[in-house]
């Protein structure tokens, strides 16, 4: 299965960063482009007339239909492919809001051709890709090779609807208001969970409420 090769697509409205991308990635005997597109729309017009791809690279910021938009509607229509963002930046809001329409990963754009190559071949296999932001030891956890009983048992009613919450758009201190707990009693639930968890971000978390099912993805 590692090697062979994974048909992939690049939806991105840059298109110099488009067809850069395009040409490194074509240099890898693993990797074949089967298309590319400007936009969620543009997308879906490719998907209707060509080799469907295992995995799609997908920009978050677009025009006519976003990155967000366009993952939902793949995960709707197509659940098999594996949607794999992609960001200028790590901004928490906007890779959840990513995760919770049903990509398994994100990657800087800034990432070298081989760290692309490695995550399109990790979400092919594992269904997820988690980069530097999470542990080794929650990559385990997601790939399934854990087989200790679930941490999410071990967790509190309140830790867990801190953990859902985590995966809406609200701020900590939103989230403190919405628990009617002082912030500084969130930031303790945090820091105890980045801890027993062996988490290092937001996006770890929700990760986390994710691969447990303490959320419903759309």
């Amino acid at each position: 299965m590692l090697n062979q090769v994974i048909s992939v697509a690049i939806v991105d409205d840059h298109t110099l960063f488009r067809q850069g991308l395009m040409r490194l990635l074509a240099e890898s005997p693993e990797i074949d482009i089967i298309f590319d597109a400007g936009n969620g729309e543009e997308m879906q017009q490719q998907l209707s007339g060509n080799k469907i791809p295992e995995v799609i690279l997908m920009d978050i910021s677009m025009p006519v239909m976003n990155g967000h938009a366009a993952t939902a509607w793949v995960k709707q229509h197509y659940p098999h492919i594996h949607v794999l963002a992609l960001s200028m930046f790590e901004e928490d809001k906007e890779i959840i809001k990513m995760l919770k329409n049903g990509a398994g990963g994100y990657l800087l754009k800034e990432s070298k051709t081989t760290d692309v190559i490695h995550a399109v071949k990790t979400i092919r296999e594992h269904g997820y890709f988690l980069n530097e932001l999470v542990s080794s030891r929650l990559l385990k956890n997601i790939q399934g090779s854990n087989t200790t009983a679930p941490i999410a048992i071990k967790l509190s009613a309140n830790e867990i609807r801190f953990l859902q919450l985590c995966c809406s758009e609200l701020t900590y201190k939103e989230i403190a208001d919405q628990m009617n707990l002082s912030p500084h009693t969130i930031d303790n639930y945090r820091q105890e969970l980045f801890q027993r968890l062996d988490i290092k971000s937001r996006t770890g978390l929700v990760l986390y409420a994710i691969k447990h099912e303490l959320i419903k993805l759309r």
